[in-house]
């Protein structure tokens, strides 16, 4: 048995993967549908995509079940395959590895609906629908519960305590960050600064603090907003940027960062305090295969 993901980087740095809804769109998955229930349909294509990333050096794979609740799969009226959905997430990252050590992370995104009294969402419901894919996801053998892709700390914190109930062996984090109008900050859509979620993750019962893609979010920003999470809590972090910042193409974002120019920055955020360094959007295994290479050269002179 590996020992819990949290404990492992605070003596030694992983490589986590990259983005995967541009690959499964790149391997066939049509804009609007469902990429979730491809675990079921095509679980050659969704391991081919994982399995790239395992052999360009990532020692994290994130399941392909961002949108995996029960809110989420209603929508696309999948909602009866759930667990057999989140279950072969797991079965597939493992198996990406080919037999060799990597932790695998059950992946729960946003659930798309706003809280009451913002929104018609009840909190019972939100808590009942984030503990079923825990409990899911930790049932088929999750190494550790990411929740990604976060903005508020209502959610935040029902995902937080829905992973502890399923008993999760690692819990991390994530919140997605935008870059000011002024470029001179980063905060959450719904003006969550990175001090506070640091202060929160903790007091709530993470494990690891992280953050993911996010406008503007590139690696020389995952850097600094490491460094403010070190400050202000004694979590291990994790970050997962996007391959650059987007252009306009065709009325679609479109990243065009190259993958030294993205790991050209890692360094900066391993010397930050980052124990976990993976990418996000417009990352393709190419990128991951940089960034374990900086991470190496960094291993060797620290």
């Amino acid at each position: 048995m590996q020992p819990p993901l949290h404990e492992v980087i605070r003596s030694r740095r992983l490589v986590g993967d990259g983005a995967m809804g541009t690959q499964l769109f790149l391997a066939g998955l049509e804009s609007g549908n469902c990429g979730e229930v491809w675990n079921l349909t095509h679980p050659d294509r969704v391991l081919a995509i994982q399995r790239r990333y395992a052999d360009a050096g990532a020692d994290c794979i994130i399941t392909n079940t961002f949108g995996g609740s029960r809110i989420m799969l209603r929508r696309h009226g999948h909602e009866p395959e759930l667990a057999a959905i989140n279950a072969a997430g797991v079965r597939l990252a493992r198996e990406a590895f080919g037999g060799r050590p990597g932790y695998v992370l059950g992946d729960i995104g946003p659930l798309g609906a706003l809280l009451e009294p913002y929104g018609d969402l009840t909190e019972e419901a939100a808590r009942s629908a984030l503990e079923e894919q825990a409990t899911a996801l930790v049932k088929a053998g999750a190494d550790a519960i990411i929740i990604e892709t976060q903005t508020g700390l209502e959610e935040l914190g029902l995902a937080i305590d829905a992973a502890k109930a399923a008993h999760a062996p690692s819990i991390i984090a994530s919140l997605a960050y935008d870059l000011s109008a002024d470029g001179t900050f980063y905060v959450t859509m719904m003006g969550l600064s990175p001090e506070r979620a640091a202060e929160f993750a903790q007091e709530r019962g993470a494990n690891i603090i992280a953050l993911n893609c996010g406008t503007g979010m590139d690696m020389k920003g995952a850097a600094q907003v490491a460094k403010i999470y070190r400050e202000h809590c004694a979590l291990p972090v994790m970050v997962q940027p996007n391959a650059g910042l987007p252009v306009l193409e065709n009325l679609k974002a479109v990243y065009k960062q190259l993958p030294a120019d993205t790991a050209r920055e890692v360094p900066a955020a391993l010397e930050a305090g980052a124990g976990i360094i993976g990418s996000c959007c417009g990352s393709t295994p190419e990128h991951t295969r940089e960034i374990r290479r900086k991470v190496d050269e960094f291993a060797l002179t620290h």
